[in-house]
């Protein structure tokens, strides 16, 4: 039987989450601050986006990010309304902090913004992104979110790739050895020059094969 106090608890996880929403906004806006950015030309810089182009966030500037996230998580919490969708289907204590959930995200909110764009296709477009919606849904839950259900957030555990300085000098030593490789496969395959050797045949079908 639930006790008095899990309608507080379950609250007080929803306040701490719009609180860490709201401090990621705030950082963002410094950083806009910080970069000197207008809020008209960012508006301006936005406007010249073409609609649906893809993004790519590990690749924009800090000026380009604090437009576009704000946008971006304006959307998801969008989505997530409209469609109704349940902690265990998107945790909205930190969704944020799954790399993977981001990426499909963004690819739904890019995807979005194309589907129903006016266009050739406009007819069948938006129910094709409707399915790619329940698609993405389920792998988002199934794949990416860990154990990360019931309004908590836990960490996954594993070795990051990219942090393991051991690892990528193994990966560096095995390319540069594929390389060394190849290289002198090459060499040993390539004729030596002879000025007296016959040029190839046009037609391969017209050689000699010493059955005459």
């Amino acid at each position: 039987m639930a006790s008095g106090f899990d309608d507080i608890f379950a609250e007080l996880t929803n306040i701490n989450a719009e609180q860490v929403l709201l401090s990621e906004r705030v950082k963002l806006l410094e950083e806009q601050l910080e970069a000197g950015g207008s809020g008209r030309a960012d508006a301006d810089s936005e406007q010249e986006r073409p609609v649906g182009a893809p993004v790519r966030w590990h690749d924009l500037d800090a000026e380009e990010r604090a437009v576009l996230w704000p946008q971006f998580v304006g959307w998801v919490i969008w989505a997530a309304d409209r469609y109704e969708m349940t902690t265990d289907q998107l945790p909205r204590q930190c969704w944020w902090k799954h790399g993977a959930v981001v990426e499909e995200l963004t690819a739904l909110w890019t995807s979005h913004a194309s589907a129903y764009a006016s266009g050739e296709d406009g007819g069948s477009a938006p129910y094709l992104w409707q399915d790619a919606l329940a698609r993405a849904i389920e792998r988002m839950s199934r794949f990416w979110l860990g154990s990360c259900v019931n309004g908590q957030h836990r960490d996954r555990h594993r070795t990051a790739w990219g942090n393991d300085d051991a690892y990528l000098t193994e990966i560096e030593l095995i390319v540069l050895s594929l390389k060394i490789l190849a290289a002198e496969a090459y060499e040993g395959t390539e004729p030596e020059p002879d000025g007296d050797a016959p040029d190839p045949p046009d037609d391969p079908s017209d050689a000699d094969d010493g059955s005459t």
